[in-house]
């Protein structure tokens, strides 16, 4: 496998992956981030797996980029082509429509679809999680129906709910924050994908898998209150690949 490394400020070197995105670019940089777990190299702080790279930092007065590179050389010539035999799947409960979908009928119309449609092949697909960024915890999943793919706003709203479900081109992801965004908003979860309170914050990671379900109003006020009990159960499957 063939990984190019270049300096990204004076703390971290990115590891470029000469291969088209796709799902065994994406779970050949798990495996490349699952060897540095397993070699717990002193100098190295953590890495940020992206699309077709990873950011991998570390301690310049531990070691310098020459040193950084000799370890992360040889994971790189160990690593055969990486297949998954199983994924994880887990089921994202989703309201659509009206106050929490402001972006459904104009998505559907543009695609000359009905809502119910543009519903049915959002929540028929399982999405790849092909890298978490923008903010804490937004996955950028691939995978979508191009009947429903659309072009991202025009004028970014400034404020965007948490949880709220987009799609922008040929992605869906979701917001795990307040924030400003350009997204098309068709929906709505009630899961919280990031807590950092929590020791492990983040609900998913890239390599997962998502499947949106559509639910009403009223159940996603009641897994609302669940969650703020700390008794809903998060839907995780493993399936064959």
């Amino acid at each position: 496998m063939k990984i190019t490394f270049y300096p990204l400020g004076e703390a971290a070197v990115k590891c470029c992956f000469h291969e088209d995105i796709s799902t065994a670019l994406t779970y050949n940089i798990q495996a490349f981030c699952k060897k540095l777990v397993h070699q717990k190299h002193v100098g190295i702080s953590e890495w940020v797996p992206a699309y077709d790279s990873v950011a991998v930092y570390y301690d310049p007065w531990k070691l310098s980029y020459e040193e950084i590179t000799n370890v992360l050389v040889p994971i790189a010539n160990e690593m055969d082509a990486h297949e998954k035999k199983t994924k994880t799947v887990i089921t994202i409960p989703t309201v659509y429509g009206s106050d929490y979908g402001p972006d459904l009928e104009n998505l559907a119309a543009a695609n000359k679809l009905s809502t119910k449609k543009v519903i049915n092949l959002h929540t028929k697909r399982h999405y790849l999680i092909n890298m978490i960024g923008f903010l804490p915890g937004f996955p950028y999943l691939s995978g979508l129906d191009e009947r429903i793919a659309m072009p991202r706003l025009e004028s970014p709203r400034q404020s965007v709910p948490a949880g709220s479900v987009g799609i922008a081109e040929s992605q869906t992801g979701i917001y795990p924050l307040d924030s400003p965004g350009g997204w098309n908003i068709i929906g709505r979860t009630p899961l919280k994908l990031f807590d950092a309170e929590k020791e492990e914050p983040f609900l998913f990671e890239q390599g997962d898998y998502l499947q949106f379900t559509a639910i009403s109003e009223d159940e996603y006020k009641q897994i609302q209150r669940e969650i703020e009990k700390g008794t809903y159960k998060l839907e995780r499957r493993e399936e064959s690949e």
